[in-house]
């Protein structure tokens, strides 16, 4: 059974964005990474602007479509690259962070933009290869949590492992907060950890803690009862310190971003495992979503980890590469991993290598043996 969970204390200090960080470095990253107690360990030099090879193209406008969690760090990371780069901006109008099914379907409809980001490794092979891009990069991992508002007394005293309980008392006044499946993969993520935690914790019934929240058998399309409350994860923050919401599952990343307090799960509850074990336990599960296309897609569970790539319609090729080379340098773990935000994972793993910009190609290895075959799912 996992230990008790420590939130954060309500009156811990907000995250800061904007830190300085050195240009001129070379270091020895060490990531304990959260994916079943693997660790990454890499020396990375790294010398000058990362968009001196290749040169970004002057006056240019880096534009960023990321998954909503990806807000305010990928900003952070552009604004390093734009104080590096002469004659490059990043104005926030040029990007967007929303539900990754929703980048998706903007990118096959005729959007353009330097770098897709998305939440679910899954989707840029899947739904954008081989029309709209041409390979992936994983460059973290953050896993699955309950988050709420800090000092709410209603979680107080909930762990890892009985905090279902606490969730049915609290939302028993005030619903939860829970995502649109179909549009953002937060949405089946959290299904998941519901489920995963009845399998573990209830004797392996699916439903134990699922079937308080959604109606609809496992496996089937899942719908939320009137407990819930469907929102945006952008609005997550707003909506649970001003009440409207008792809770929400969500990414360790942007509890922590946004100043939440949080109960981290059994790392197989919050998707974070990739042990044998952990992988059979996902192999049990599936819901269904309803894409843009109006048709029932089955989607499995597989270990949260973040990808991002160059659109082949972008319209910055070069400076979206030095983007990501920035994202996977040392500079880019930092702002990554601070206050436990995210796992980085370098080298960052590619389904193709071979395809990737030259300026990435020191920066990236192929996907490990247990991660490829999700691809497929």
């Amino acid at each position: 059974m996992a230990a008790p969970a420590t939130p954060p204390p309500a009156n811990a200090p907000a995250r800061k964005i904007g830190a300085p960080t050195s240009v001129w470095v070379v270091v020895v990253i060490v990531v304990a990474a959260a994916l079943g107690g693997v660790g990454f360990y890499a020396g990375y030099e790294y010398r000058g602007s990362p968009a001196s090879s290749p040169a970004a193209v002057a006056n240019s406008t880096l534009s960023v479509y990321g998954a909503g969690t990806l807000d305010p760090i990928f900003p952070e990371i552009a604004n390093q690259l734009v104080n590096e780069t002469p004659g490059v901006s990043d104005p926030a109008a040029a990007s967007n962070y929303e539900g990754s099914l929703d980048i998706t379907d903007a990118i096959t409809t005729g959007t353009r933009t330097d770098v897709a980001a998305l939440a679910d490794y899954r989707l840029i092979p899947q739904l954008l290869e081989p029309k709209y891009a041409a390979w992936e990069v994983v460059f973290g991992s953050t896993a699955e949590v309950l988050a709420y508002k800090p000092g709410n007394p209603a979680f107080a005293g909930a762990t890892s492992a009985n905090w279902p309980s606490y969730l049915l008392n609290a939302t028993a006044s005030v619903p939860m907060g829970i995502w649109n499946a179909s549009t953002d993969p937060n949405g089946y993520n959290e299904i998941f950890s519901m489920m995963l935690q009845g399998m573990i914790y209830d004797g392996g019934n699916i439903s134990a803690v699922y079937g308080h929240f959604y109606s609809g058998a496992p496996g089937t399309f899942a719908t939320g009862r009137s407990n819930t409350k469907i929102e945006h994860e952008g609005q997550a923050a707003s909506l649970l310190t001003t009440g409207v919401v008792s809770a929400v599952i969500t990414y360790r990343s942007y509890a922590v971003t946004n100043d939440l307090a949080y109960i981290p799960f059994n790392p197989v509850v919050g998707l974070a495992a990739n042990n044998s074990s952990a992988l059979s336990d996902y192999g049990q599960l599936s819901t269904m979503i309803t894409p843009s296309l109006g048709v029932f897609q089955k989607v499995v569970p597989a270990p949260v980890l973040f990808a991002a790539t160059v659109p082949l319609n972008a319209p910055n090729p070069a400076l979206g590469a030095a983007f990501l080379h920035l994202v996977l340098s040392p500079q880019g773990a930092a702002i990554l991993s601070q206050d436990g935000a995210f796992t980085p994972i370098f080298p960052g793993w590619s389904n193709d290598p071979s395809a990737v910009p030259s300026v990435l190609a020191p920066d990236v290895t192929a996907l490990p043996s247990w991660a490829a075959p999700f691809l497929s799912t």
